[in-house]
């Protein structure tokens, strides 16, 4: 029997090493050399025809499938022998779109969050951290599976860097930098998102050269462009989408919309807000035919995830509303892997792919009983059991608050014409995606314009934490923020750039709530009365933290108990997603992607005071 080499065995190590790891697979399926494991199953699903394979065995070699086959046909050895009986085993669960930011932990503490939940993978999104530090976005993904994490993350470096041409800092991707990060490893599957319609459909928009090129570099290496299709709905839309070959969309929300852009060829990426309407429209509709749909997380925090789980409760939501388990499954494994073009290492419990299995007690409520990633058992229910490695984040991860100056109540006063007594004022309020912005006429008072808390309107500000200057773009903003006196709410997640947004009742409280994020290196600051009275810290990029997600939990609970002591705006005929209470969703009214239109940016020679229209490039004053 020939001997088995010692082998590195993982994407990282590149095309050479990948073919030596499979030529001793091959051997090892036909028993010419031992495997390290045979695991026996009471049943195993073969996700390519849709079908139960009743008492199998998995031969493992290494961290990868060898053979798979009936319990007592492997024609060789094996190590050691394991049998879960009672037991279903699937393929581990894959995420086609995330963004691990969001769920604010360090890569290697998101694995001990999502994989006791069946997540063995995840096509990262990456163009938040990529946003603040570039240079070394690849670098970040990577090093948590170098140290030896479970989890297996395949980066999409990101178009939005920068998100539109009206915003700058940490980072700028461009033709010559997707071409490299697809040479450089085996684990960048693409592009990600493309979200600038207008840059990428208006041959005069200053991103039009920047958003063809990276797509060009993505065509050249084979990879995938990934698109974001939000309120682009009419057929003509959706043909020049799929015509610049944008092979997905996650942002479809209605049942038509969704058949029509399968009709037209995108990959349809199903978020659980459109779950509830969509599944069950379509099962209605006589689809047969689901290989062209996933189902994706996007967004969703570690608070969030416990409560409601990672992408098996994505599976489990569609199976409520009345998708076959088996269908279900299907759409977060073998689908989501076809698409990204990841097949010969996930999606399947076949030979050569990670031995990355999900043991389920039962099938039709996904009943997890154990998860196993890289041919070792990594959880016991939902409890994960694995290595967490240790990893010391260097000062590029740490240091990303560049704010070399403490702000002060002035830098938020927005003043006032000589001599006038009212102004006008442009408003936003969250999720505000019409043509136009609002207006409204507000007091001044010692030569400043005042907030109107009896109308819900208060004051919103960008701080750029990239320059150093800490220079500020300021608003009045309607019917999201405290009502209560002195008072002021901070965050260093403002999708999809990435500087610091405040929204506060006094100029003075927002001061305090950005100096204390800059002082924390970037997280939450609830302030009132001239002192902190919550924090939550994510250190590492301004996005996330480094450490157990019940600690972050934690804190993030403490934040939340805090800011019930605050009395909160709330206008009732925003956008369903919009929610009472602390307005944890502001993280997300910085976008602008289609179909923001005007939006508020820190401040840059395209847009001074950062009022500005990223359909037109139109800017205009703040107040007049």
């Amino acid at each position: 029997m020939a001997t088995a080499p010692v082998l590195p065995d993982d994407l990282l190590i590149g095309a050479a090493d990948e073919v030596a790891i499979r030529q001793d697979l091959v051997l090892t399926a036909l028993g010419k050399r031992p495997a390290d494991m045979l695991l026996r199953v009471e049943r195993l699903f073969d996700v390519h025809t849709r079908s139960w394979r009743e008492d199998q065995e998995i031969a493992i070699k290494g961290r990868r499938i060898a053979w798979t086959g009936p319990a007592g046909t492997f024609p060789g050895t094996a190590a050691q022998r394991v049998e879960k009986p009672g037991l279903a085993a699937v393929p581990g669960f894959g995420e086609v779109h995330k963004h691990i930011e969001s769920t604010h932990l360090t890569p290697e503490w998101e694995a001990a969050l999502v994989l006791p939940r069946g997540n063995t993978w995840t096509c990262e999104a990456s163009h938040e951290f990529s946003n603040v530090d570039g240079p070394n976005n690849l670098t970040f993904w990577l090093e948590a599976r170098r140290h030896g994490s479970p989890l297996k993350i395949f980066p999409l470096p990101g178009s939005a860097v920068p998100p539109t041409a009206y915003e700058w800092g940490g980072g700028w991707f461009g033709y010559d930098e997707q071409k490299g990060f697809l040479k450089e490893s085996l684990m960048v599957a693409g592009l990600d998102e493309v979200m600038d319609w207008p840059g990428l459909s208006d041959p005069t928009n200053p991103s039009y050269q920047r958003l063809w090129g990276m797509i060009r570099a993505t065509f050249e290496q084979r990879g995938v462009v990934e698109g974001h299709g939000a309120g682009l709905r009419d057929i003509a839309t959706i043909s020049a989408f799929a015509a610049a070959g944008l092979a997905s969309d996650h942002e479809a929300w209605l049942p038509e919309e969704v058949w029509e852009k399968l009709a037209h060829g995108v990959f349809v990426e199903l978020r659980p807000y459109s779950m509830p309407e969509v599944i069950p429209w379509l099962i209605g509709k006589g689809l047969s035919d689901w290989s062209q749909i996933a189902f994706t997380t996007d967004d969703r925090s570690v608070s969030d995830t416990f409560k409601l789980g990672a992408t098996d409760h994505n599976a489990r939501l569609a199976i409520r509303h009345g998708l076959a388990p088996e269908i279900a499954i299907q759409c977060i494994t073998i689908n989501p892997a076809r698409h990204m073009r990841l097949t010969p290492w996930v999606g399947s419990l076949a030979p050569g792919r990670f031995a990355d299995i999900v043991l389920l007690s039962e099938v039709k409520d996904l009943t997890i009983a154990e998860v196993w990633a890289d041919g070792r058992p990594v959880s016991e229910g939902t409890r994960y059991t694995g290595p967490v490695p240790t990893i010391d984040w260097p000062e590029w991860a740490r240091e990303t608050v560049n704010i070399q100056r403490s702000l002060t109540a002035d830098d938020f006063a927005i003043p006032a014409g000589p001599g006038r007594a009212t102004m006008q004022a442009a408003l936003l309020r969250p999720f505000h995606w019409a043509d136009d912005f609002i207006t409204a006429d507000l007091t001044v008072e010692d030569g400043t314009v005042q907030r109107d808390s009896a109308r819900n309107i208060t004051k919103f500000a960008i701080v750029d934490r990239f320059s150093g200057e800490g220079k500020v773009a300021k608003m009045f903003w309607l019917g999201c923020g405290p009502r209560t006196p002195d008072t002021a709410l901070a965050c260093s997640v403002a999708h999809d750039k990435h500087n610091i947004w405040a929204v506060g009742s006094s100029d003075a409280a927002m001061a305090l709530a950005v100096n204390t994020l800059n002082e924390l290196q970037g997280g939450w600051a609830l302030v009132r009365d001239g002192k902190v009275l919550a924090t939550v810290s994510y250190e590492i990029g301004g996005l996330m933290s480094c450490r157990s997600p019940e600690a972050l939990d934690a804190e993030m609970q403490a934040l939340y108990a805090a800011a019930e002591t605050i009395e909160w705006m709330y206008e009732p005929t925003f956008h369903p997603r919009w929610f009472p209470g602390f307005p944890e969703r502001l993280i997300f009214a910085t976008l602008t992607c289609a179909p923001w239109r005007w939006v508020l940016v820190a401040p840059c020679e395209q847009a001074p005071q950062g009022f500005v229209n990223v359909q037109t490039g139109q800017v205009h004053p703040i107040v007049w």
